[in-house]
C-alpha cells in the first residue's frame, strides 16, 4: 500500500508546476469529483449539478486556451503587489 500524502505535500507539489499543468491538475480535479456520487441526488439537484459541471467544464476550457497564450515566466504575487499599489496611489492622487 502507498504511503499517505497529506494534503500540504500535495499544495507543495502543485505549486512547483507550471501554470498551465496547474491548470490541468485543477480540471482532473474536477472530474474526479464531479464523478464522485455520495448520495442519490433528487432529479432537480441532479439537473443543478450537471448544470454547475458544464459551467465548470466550460470555465476550464477558457483557463487552459488563456494559459496557452502565456509566454514567459510571471511572478502572480508581485502582480497582486504591484495592483494593490497602483489602486493605492490611485486613491491618493483622485483625492482634493
Amino acid at each position: 500500500m502507498a504511503d499517505a500524502v497529506t494534503l500540504e505535500q500535495v499544495e507543495g507539489l502543485a505549486a512547483q508546476l507550471a501554470p498551465q499543468e496547474q491548470l490541468k491538475l485543477l480540471a482532473r480535479i474536477s472530474e474526479w469529483l464531479s464523478q464522485l456520487s455520495l448520495t442519490a441526488p433528487e432529479p432537480d439537484a441532479e439537473r443543478q449539478r450537471r448544470e454547475h459541471a458544464a459551467r465548470v467544464e466550460a470555465f476550464l476550457k477558457l483557463c487552459d486556451e488563456a494559459a496557452e497564450q502565456i509566454e514567459g515566466e510571471f511572478d502572480s504575487a508581485e502582480d497582486l503587489r504591484q495592483i494593490r499599489e497602483e489602486r493605492v496611489s490611485q486613491l491618493y492622487c483622485a483625492r482634493p
